[in-house]
């Protein structure tokens, strides 16, 4: 939006890694990094600048900033929409959703996927619902050109050079599904030299080394712990997994094993199905059914060039249907749409 001729001006994390990228990209950058949603300082800082200058929008991308961004609004003319990520955790019975998604001043909400919005839509309670012209959908666009780093090297982890190799990366979280990802380990046969990399802080927990160990092949279950290069690691590997349970949005790991040409498997949850074709450019199972999600690895471990074939169709897919000047055009459109106050 900047490079179109847009003033758009950013208030983050200093610390945050976008924070300089921002900064030398030519926008104006201002650090803020908010306590809570009741942080005074922020929302002071926040008013101060929106009266600084003639700002039409204030887009808030987290609970946090569209909490204080309401209330450092208030009485101003300017619009405020809010982005929101994932489904759940939205209520009318749930005060701190008052002060966010369902606040009356909110003019849009931009859902990152057909999912999150259907989620939105259907959030209720007796007459209450939110109006539907509130609600849109913009996909988060991403460019191919982020993604030139060479693959890692897994040869530190054990893996043997012959291995097929199914990544995985996130966030411990039961709604991440990672336990199924172990249980369908079990259903692997050992002739296909199947390897799982779990990267990311599982490793801490007992639980899922518990259910490696159930599976029957350990030694094909490698547990990496946090990586900085985490989107290389899934570069190097032959297939991608995010076996979410709940709660997904459009996930960035997802994204990020699309772009370097890696075949995604991944649950009917979120946006993920919007994401993956499925048979095209990946395979989407059913939530929590680890037989399933182990049929999908073994078909991309018994046909390599397949595999490879599916990987190059979500490269393209990313390309075509999940490119940032599409979420530019979309978001100005959306900005010119709500006039001014």
């Amino acid at each position: 939006m900047h490079r179109a001729g847009h003033q758009v001006d950013v208030m983050c994390n200093p610390s945050g890694r976008f924070f300089e990228y921002l900064r030398e990209a030519g926008l104006k950058v201002l650090p803020m990094k908010l306590s809570g949603r009741f942080d005074r300082e922020g929302t002071d800082k926040i008013r101060e600048q929106l009266q600084a200058s003639d700002y039409d929008i204030l887009h808030a991308y987290n609970p946090r900033a569209l909490a204080c961004g309401l209330r450092a609004s208030k009485g101003l003319p300017v619009r405020v929409v809010a982005y929101r990520g994932v489904s759940g955790n939205i209520s009318y019975l749930n005060p701190e959703s008052w002060l966010t998604f369902l606040h009356p001043r909110v003019d849009r909400i931009v859902a990152v996927c057909d999912a999150v919005r259907d989620y939105l839509a259907g959030v209720h309670f007796l007459g209450w619902r939110l109006p539907p012209e509130k609600l849109t959908r913009i996909y988060k666009g991403h460019d191919l050109s982020w993604y030139q780093q060479a693959p890692a090297d897994l040869s530190g982890f054990g893996i043997p050079d012959d291995a097929f190799v199914v990544c995985a990366t996130g966030r411990d979280r039961p709604r991440k599904g990672y336990d199924i990802l172990l249980k369908a380990a079990a259903f692997c046969p050992t002739e296909l030299n199947i390897h799982f990399l779990l990267v990311g802080d599982m490793d801490g927990n007992e639980g899922l080394r518990q259910l490696a160990r159930d599976s029957g092949h350990e030694s094909r279950i490698h547990f990496a712990g946090y990586q900085q290069n985490a989107p290389q690691l899934a570069a190097a590997s032959d297939a991608f997994t995010l076996p979410s349970v709940e709660r997904e949005g459009l996930p960035r790991a997802v994204i990020e094993a699309m772009a370097y040409g890696i075949p995604p498997v991944v649950s009917d949850v979120g946006g993920m199905p919007e994401l993956v074709v499925d048979g095209d450019c990946g395979y989407v199972v059913s939530r929590g059914d680890a037989e399933s999600l182990a049929e999908a690895v073994c078909k991309l471990a018994r046909d390599r060039s397949a595999a490879q074939s599916m990987g190059e169709a979500a490269q393209r897919r990313i390309q075509r249907q999940f490119h940032t000047s599409q979420t530019v055009d979309q978001t100005i459109r959306l900005y010119r749409s709500l006039g001014t106050p």
